[in-house]
C-alpha cells in the first residue's frame, strides 16, 4: 500500500511554475516550451495555473540531461516515449514471470 501512496504522491501537482523551474534549474519559459512540445503535461488548477508533480520534475531533469547530451526537443520527446514504453513492457514481463 505504501508504494501505491508514493506513486499517487509523486504524480500530484504541487509546485507552481516558478518553484518547479528553480528546483530543476531551468527558466519558466523553458517549462512552457516543453509543455507545448509535448514533453510533459502538468496538472492545472481550476483557474488554469500549472502545478508540477515530483514525477514532472523527474521528467524535466531527464529532458535537461538529454539536451545537454545534444538531443533536440523532438528527439527528447521520442526518447521519453520510448522509455515509458520500455517501462510498461518491463512491468508486463515481470507480471508474466510472477504469474508462473
Amino acid at each position: 500500500m505504501a508504494t501505491q501512496d508514493n506513486d499517487i504522491a509523486g504524480s500530484r501537482g504541487v509546485y507552481g511554475i516558478a518553484v518547479a523551474a528553480e528546483l530543476v534549474g531551468v527558466g519558466e519559459q523553458a517549462l512552457r516550451l516543453y509543455e507545448r512540445k509535448g514533453l510533459l503535461e502538468p496538472d492545472r488548477t481550476s483557474g488554469g495555473t500549472r502545478r508540477y508533480s515530483e514525477d514532472d520534475l523527474g521528467t524535466l531533469r531527464r529532458v535537461s540531461e538529454l539536451l545537454r547530451a545534444g538531443v533536440n526537443l523532438t528527439g527528447a520527446r521520442h526518447v521519453l516515449e520510448l522509455e515509458a514504453a520500455n517501462r510498461l513492457l518491463q512491468t508486463q514481463l515481470d507480471d508474466l514471470k510472477s504469474a508462473r
